[in-house]
């Protein structure tokens, strides 16, 4: 049972995203894509709404419509609101992953110099031409994405997993099944580091808040490196 929790993760999460695919190319084919009407931003954050929410509805509902067993809010680390302690955490494990973070990469520069480091993310989002697109990108990469994604992985997954097997066992194949749904070497190693500290966060905080803030934090530091604080600036 305990191994095809990451593949129904990953199942799911697949098949939302070709699901969407596939109806965005029949749409294109008939030309009314939605970005022949809509901006790019709002289709680009309603795509990943609709991804996210369906891929969520598929791990957590169909068992649930099949009538196996119901996902509690324990298992998905939901059981209370975020804490002042999660808020404090939260800053100080970012600073300890960005230390890892560092030092794993140069160590990778050093004994795997041939590796693309430094490639850049496909985050879907390109230029804006409005403070609505900012507003939209921000809400989606700092806000939807976290809270989306640590529901699903360290919150169902994780949850799921460290029922069958060991916490240690459970953390290292939910954060290698985040790494893999990235699609990208160098992001790939960065979330697997990052998602070894939330599992951590998990176990001691007994809840997923935590994870979330840091995730927002990362998000965060990204989103204004990529757009040089288009937020802000409008």
């Amino acid at each position: 049972m305990a191994a095809l929790l990451p593949l129904w993760v990953f199942g799911a999460f697949m098949f939302s995203s070709l699901l969407v695919g596939l109806i965005l190319g029949v749409l294109d084919w008939l030309n009314i894509s939605p970005q022949n009407y809509i901006r790019p931003a709002i289709v680009q954050t309603i795509l990943a709404m609709i991804v996210y929410a369906l891929t969520i509805g598929i791990v957590i509902g169909v068992p649930y419509l099949l009538r196996w067993k119901k996902v509690s809010l324990q298992t998905l680390g939901l059981t209370r609101l975020p804490t002042w302690t999660d808020i404090g955490l939260a800053p100080v494990i970012y600073i300890l992953y960005i230390i890892v973070l560092a030092g794993v990469f140069a160590l990778i520069t050093v004994w795997f110099s041939g590796l693309p480091l430094d490639q850049a993310q496909d985050i879907g989002f390109k230029t804006f031409g409005s403070r609505t697109d900012n507003i939209l990108a921000f809400l989606t990469l700092v806000v939807l994405a976290p809270v989306a994604e640590e529901v699903l992985f360290r919150g169902y997954l994780y949850g799921k997993l460290k029922t069958y097997v060991p916490a240690v066992a459970a953390a290292v194949a939910t954060s290698l099944l985040f790494a893999i749904v990235h699609f990208q070497l160098n992001v790939g190693i960065d979330v697997f580091i990052l998602s070894l500290f939330l599992c951590g966060l998990r176990s001691l905080t007994g809840s997923i808040w935590a994870g979330i803030l840091v995730h927002m934090i990362k998000n965060g530091v990204a989103y204004y490196i990529l757009f040089g604080g288009a937020l802000i600036g409008g």
